[in-house]
């Protein structure tokens, strides 16, 4: 008995337990923890994400190019649509029935039960509107986010862009992107993406049965606040570059301008550029497509030219190849080659622009001798030291590559391109074992088998103006308020060459804008010695383009700079003004008054390449009176189309000596 008295007594207590624990469990998740009620999908509380504005960009002065300004976004829980009158929405956001079904059929597919976005980007004046009358469209709310603005309409291919989220770019956020999102896509946007972000907030918000917000839930303490992304200070200095832009208006090509010192990039202008402003907002994906458009822009917007742009250097290439030689001892400063107007190359006759007769080292690179620079190469190809000129050619290809010559240079932006330059690999697959330097000749004056960027061409005069270094070249030079630079963007590379042989290739430069046998006249700048080196290089589709290459002042200089105007012609007739006027104006603040008429003149130049032939269509077959008609027309003078004008010379224009135009002219 006693036994069943205990047992009777020991269930009780277990029973009493049971209750005390899940009344004890009741009263914390209904009165002591509201953990369990936010997370619970209730018709009244939703989360909203609050979104961080995207850090600033500013200009090395501190001028802001990038700013955000407010939009808002329609949301959706489908689940939670009622019969609403559907065209009184369709008509306060600016839709059609079409796309009221297509937003809504959009959302249900990602979620019936979680917030979707409807329709986005809708103006201040839409969202005021449609606050009036929120309470008539159940399942529906607004969500405010920023966008970039961009107050100069200008750099778009530095600033690249932001745009919605892709399903890859969800699935390698680790949960931090959801549909709706925005990522940088290109340029720096891209390429910072993580620093100019921020993080996202989140509000528990109370809707009443009217769905009429009534605050947020418990007094925000269950809130997050969003997090604004980092202020970027850019290494731009936006003056020159607005300039550049200018210049380069109706114009295919490039211009880079970097601060020795640093590496810090002061320009950075692709042409055809476009307004960044373009690519934010409703209108983002027309106005992509248009900008994409062959018929209407036919010459590749969206090419960031400065780095991904190929060019042969031409005979920007030629200081380069004396300090090699300088370097491996075959010349020295006062070694002379006879110029009879070529040079051979075996049974191969290279041109030269004239004939200089015996030349040396500065009238060499002044005068931008081809016979001189050929000469260089065929001593650096037939050094004794190598068993053959292959090895010799293996050894100078790698020293070449120190200058950032068939390599990427690192610059912090997404697809930047290497160049070209070959290893003798490619040659013996090409030629066997039979080729030697007469083969690959055309190198030695920066043409052949041989292409660079602009920015790899400005890198190489960052080099000789610091004697021997470059520091990796870069767009931001600062990151949030402790102004964190990358370590990379500070250390220098040096190129192996002694620091004495840069002042006699340096000579040449400066004789070739300052002398009056040199080619770079247009490039001089008053009380300031410049240091440069033009460039007029093959083109196998088209006239040749005007390339130019200098630093300035040639002591401590603050700017080295190259520039391709494609399909130009000389170097001397466009790429060396333009460099000068981005110079003067980086190291003046001002451009001569005797120059501005020059500045603008080349502003309003159009030099586009002839576009494509439409493709030929065959011809129906003709009338006795059609062949008739035909015939008469075929007598007509046709008419010109799209032929840009000669362009008039420039103020202080010097023409350069010349003599027939050459087969392979680097001039």
């Amino acid at each position: 008995m006693d036994n069943l008295f205990n047992r009777k007594y020991i269930i009780q207590g277990l029973f009493i337990a049971i209750a005390l624990i899940l009344l004890g469990t009741l009263f914390y998740i209904q009165v002591a923890s509201d953990k369990y009620f936010l997370s619970a999908e209730s018709n009244v509380l939703r989360k909203l994400y609050t979104f961080p504005a995207r850090g600033v960009i500013l200009d090395r002065n501190e001028k802001v190019l990038v700013q955000n300004e407010p939009v808002y976004d329609l949301m959706v829980i489908p689940n939670q649509v009622k019969e609403f009158d559907t065209l009184a929405l369709c008509h306060i956001v600016g839709i059609d029935m079409k796309r009221f079904k297509k937003s809504l059929n959009k959302a249900t597919v990602q979620s019936r039960y979680q917030p979707n976005i409807f329709e986005k980007q809708l103006s201040i004046q839409v969202y005021a509107a449609l606050s009036e009358q929120l309470s008539r469209f159940p399942g529906f709310f607004v969500q405010s986010r920023t966008v970039r603005y961009y107050p100069d309409s200008a750099a778009g291919h530095f600033f690249g862009y932001v745009k919605e989220v892709s399903p890859k770019d969800i699935e390698e956020s680790d949960g931090y992107y959801r549909p709706g999102d925005y990522i940088g896509k290109a340029g720096v946007e891209k390429q910072y993406n993580d620093v100019l972000r921020g993080e996202k907030g989140i509000i528990n918000m109370l809707y009443d049965v009217h769905n009429v917000p009534k605050g947020s839930y418990a007094e925000g303490k269950f809130d997050t606040l969003a997090k604004s992304g980092e202020k970027v200070v850019s290494s731009l200095d936006f003056r020159i570059q607005k300039l550049g832009e200018e210049l380069m208006k109706n114009k295919v090509g490039s211009i880079v301008a970097i601060e020795p010192a640093t590496g810090e990039i002061l320009a950075f202008v692709s042409s055809p550029g476009y307004d960044p402003n373009l690519m934010v907002g409703r209108q983002q994906g027309n106005n992509y497509m248009d900008l994409i458009n062959q018929e209407k822009n036919p010459n590749r917007v969206f090419t960031v030219r400065p780095i991904q742009g190929y060019y042969s250097p031409g005979s920007s290439f030629k200081p380069l190849d004396a300090l090699l030689g300088l370097q491996e001892g075959v010349i020295d400063p006062n070694t002379t080659f006879n110029c009879p107007g070529y040079f051979m190359a075996g049974n191969h006759r290279v041109k030269c622009e004239h004939v200089d007769g015996n030349i040396a080292l500065r009238k060499g690179l002044a005068r931008s001798c081809n016979t001189y620079a050929l000469y260089v190469f065929q001593k650096l190809m037939l050094q004794k030291k190598y068993a053959n000129q292959r090895i010799a050619y293996d050894a100078w290809q790698q020293k070449v590559k120190k200058f950032g010559l068939g390599d990427k240079l690192g610059v912090d932006l997404p697809s930047e391109r290497t160049g070209r330059l070959y290893a003798s690999d490619y040659y013996n697959k090409k030629y066997g074992k039979s080729w030697g330097y007469t083969t690959v000749i055309s190198l030695g004056i920066g043409q052949g088998e041989m292409d660079a960027t602009p920015l790899q061409m400005a890198n190489i005069m960052a080099i000789i103006a610091n004697r021997g270094f470059y520091v990796k070249p870069h767009l931001i030079k600062a990151i949030g308020e402790n102004k964190v630079i990358k370590k990379e963007y500070a250390r220098k590379n040096y190129v192996d060459v002694d620091a004495r042989h840069f002042e006699p290739v340096i000579d040449g430069m400066q004789d070739a804008v300052s002398a009056p046998w040199g080619t770079a006249r247009q490039s001089m700048i008053d009380n300031i010695i410049m240091c440069g080196k033009t460039g007029t290089v093959q083109n196998p589709r088209g006239k040749n383009h005007s390339v130019f290459i200098g630093f300035a002042p040639r002591d401590n200089p603050k700017i080295a700079i190259a520039v391709v105007v494609e399909n130009a012609g000389y170097g001397s007739s466009y790429a060396a003004p333009i460099a000068s006027y981005i110079t003067e104006k980086y190291l003046k603040d001002s451009i001569a008054v005797n120059k501005r008429a020059s500045v603008e003149w080349m502003k309003k130049q159009v030099i586009l390449p002839v576009p494509p032939k439409p493709k030929v269509k065959l011809k129906p077959l003709l009338t006795d009176s059609a062949k008739k008609d035909s015939t008469l027309k075929s007598t007509q003078k046709p008419k010109t189309l799209g032929t840009p004008p000669v362009p008039a010379k420039p103020i202080q224009t010097v023409k350069p000596i010349q003599t027939a135009k050459p087969i392979q002219t680097t001039k």
